[in-house]
């Protein structure tokens, strides 16, 4: 499984992954399971790899090793 999460994407979905998971402290009910959700965002940040990317073609992890990333869109390969 290779990575295909940058830096800065990892960063949103922990911030949009702990706001999620908080909704199932906040709300009341049945609605408060929605912010469960949030643990998707939250593992996927964690091992750096998102499976809805493959199929999409999209990566937005770094490729030339020096630590800036090619755009925060997908990224061509240069073979």
């Amino acid at each position: 499984m290779k990575q295909n999460l940058g830096k800065v994407d990892r960063i949103i979905r922990v911030v949009a992954g702990l706001a999620v998971l908080s909704l199932f402290f906040i709300l009341e009910g049945d609605a408060r399971y929605i912010g469960l959700v949030g643990i998707v965002f939250l593992g996927t940040a964690a091992v750096g790899f998102c499976p809805l990317y493959v199929p999409l073609k999209l990566n937005t992890a770094c490729r030339d090793g020096q630590g800036s990333c090619c755009g925060g869109g997908s990224c061509e390969t240069k073979e």
